[in-house]
């Protein structure tokens, strides 16, 4: 294949890249694996185009050459996801007649980065979302353990439904707290310290929780832990959406999803393992501590945000100059590159501009009453809605009392109902990985409203298992699967990638963060009345009022919730908020 470089001259330059002997191509060495330089911008009158091998060294001569200064060398792999050159023959604009002239390569940059440098930024915040999941999957079978005259190995074990209750919800109502006292201290403190103090209050809390005496202190423990949950599912986004780069921004961010998932996973299979263990419950809670200690020193050894840094700067909270080289040598730090990086130099100048530019002319954010008026009160409807429906349809009760509701369903043997809860855990990653691979190709209302009429048709089936199809158990391991598969392809990660999305820049912190506070209330109260509710009302009657519900809320998906699969956030303020 040969490849051809034409110079013009006009003000107006036209670009033409030809194959001879077209015959000849080998398809499987197309067009994007080698390197395309474009430079008109800076130079109006000469313009050069130019397709070479990437092992070249002319092409690296090129790039070096002040000409093409402000031009990014466009890597084979940004080639190939753009699609900006296709297989089989090219020919653009020319004066040959052929078509009409498109951009081989946009002018918006990409950064170049290594996965090995990205990989502790993301692991270390996303393990406080891990340790959120493990308490789920540990209280499933710590309450069974908790319960049992033989396996708790205390003299306090006849709990009335109450004190469950206040067991199980205890570290949701903490992470109520937490999310209400981070609310006006989170940028003082920082992405950075607010995921180290929530290391601590993980380790605190589990340390206690593990060692208490008696039911009180138990609770304690549960509420510090707690803490440290509302702190982390405030700063682990954030710290990872700053630090992570633009490219696999949004990958990221969602799979903090699965690392919940995983956590939940981890806790049942501690709990299936302890669950014959005298004070079992105590290994299941007291594990959370050394992970917390793995979390906290991670967060230690990482830089602070360096989008945190320059928001301080521009809300006029120190030095400018001295803000932003903290912000280049941090961004340095989290991406291997040397001391002085004129790359790392270049990327805060250009953050520095957006936002100046954001925050120049009016406040920081918006007051915390406009976030109930006009756009942004039809952006609350949504994320609010959904992550208000995420738990009012039984979700928390159904994963925190699996263990309860396995044995009930006929598994009478703890460690029998512990190890059915593992295999429901596995099957909610493997489906978490589904959802995450699938959202962008399919959108986000398809995969609501079909994981939604499946949670509905799930709940109906626990409930006819529980008032007609007592003797048949595999009914309601049947009926846990559907509930977590249908779950996690709807509700689970899509309701808090569309909060990401929905709230219009200006309100997004506040709106966000009065998700958050929805969330982590609306699950606290779920949580704690499931066990009241069950003895009130029975099973059977309290899983077909979460249908009744569910079915509520695959109403309020089909007439209420947007699509915004393949729109920017700019697009969905101004297309579905106006």
């Amino acid at each position: 294949m040969a490849c051809c470089c034409s110079i013009s001259a006009s003000s107006a330059p036209v670009f033409s890249l030809l194959t001879t002997q077209k015959s000849q191509f080998n398809t499987k060495q197309p067009y994007y694996n080698y390197y395309c330089l474009l430079n008109y911008k800076k130079h109006q009158t000469s313009s050069i185009f130019c397709c070479l091998p990437p092992t070249s060294k002319f092409t690296f001569s090129i790039h070096k050459n002040p000409l093409f200064t402000r031009m990014p060398l466009h890597s084979e792999q940004r080639l190939r996801h753009k699609k900006l050159i296709p297989h089989g023959d090219l020919s653009v604009g020319g004066g040959g007649g052929g078509e009409e002239a498109k951009p081989l390569v946009s002018e918006e940059s990409q950064e170049v980065f290594a996965w090995s440098s990205v990989i502790l930024p993301f692991l270390f915040p996303a393990l406080g979302g891990l340790l959120f999941g493990y308490d789920i999957g540990a209280t499933s079978g710590a309450t069974i353990s908790l319960q049992s005259a033989e396996l708790s190995g205390t003299t306090w074990f006849n709990f009335s439904s109450i004190q469950l209750g206040l067991v199980v919800s205890g570290s949701l109502y903490g992470a109520l707290l937490g999310s209400i006292l981070v609310y006006p201290i989170a940028d003082f403190l920082g992405r950075r310290r607010e995921l180290i103090i929530a290391a601590l209050l993980y380790g605190l809390g589990g340390l206690i929780t593990g060692t208490a005496p008696d039911l009180g202190v138990l609770i304690i423990g549960r509420l510090i832990y707690g803490l440290g949950i509302g702190l982390a599912m405030h700063g682990a986004p954030l710290y990872i959406a700053e630090t992570s780069p633009s490219q696999i921004r949004g990958t990221l961010i969602s799979l903090k999803e699965l690392m919940i998932v995983l956590g939940i996973l981890f806790g049942y299979l501690i709990g299936s393992i302890e669950i014959d263990a005298v004070g079992g419950w105590r290994y299941m809670y007291g594990l959370s501590a050394p992970i917390a200690a793995l979390m906290g020193i991670g967060m230690w050894s990482l830089p602070p945000s360096p989008r945190w840094l320059l928001l301080r700067a521009v809300q006029g909270k120190g030095s400018l100059q001295e803000y932003k080289e903290k912000a280049i040598q941090a961004l340095g730090r989290l991406r291997g590159r040397p001391s002085g990086d004129k790359i790392s130099e270049r990327q805060i100048e250009d953050t520095l501009v957006s936002l100046k530019s954001a925050y120049g002319a009016e406040e920081s954010e918006g007051s915390f009453w406009e976030v109930f008026q006009g756009a942004n009160l039809k952006a609350f409807i949504i994320g609010g809605g959904l992550v208000l429906f995420q738990q009012i349809t039984g979700q928390p009760s159904v994963l925190y009392y699996a263990g309860s509701i396995l044995q009930s369903a006929g598994f009478s043997v703890a460690s029998d109902a512990a190890r059915v809860s593992v295999i429901i855990g596995l099957f909610k990653l493997v489906m978490t990985g589904v959802a995450v691979l699938k959202v962008d190709e399919l959108g986000r209302r398809p995969l609501l409203i079909g994981g939604v009429s499946g949670i509905t048709l799930s709940l109906l089936l626990l409930a006819a298992y529980y008032k007609v199809l007592q003797g048949f158990p595999i009914i309601a391991v049947i009926s846990l699967l559907l509930y977590v598969g249908c779950y996690q392809i709807s509700f689970g990660p899509i309701s808090w990638l569309m909060v990401s999305e929905i709230f219009p820049l200006r309100t997004r912190g506040r709106g966000i963060s009065l998700a958050v506070l929805t969330n982590f209330g609306s699950n606290a109260i779920v949580t704690f009345a499931f066990s009241p509710l069950k003895e009130l009302l029975g099973a059977d009657n309290l899983f077909l009022l979460f249908a009744g519900i569910a079915l509520i809320s695959l109403l309020f998906v089909v007439f209420v919730v947007p699509e915004t699969k393949g729109l920017s956030l700019e697009e969905i303020e101004s297309k579905i908020l106006k």
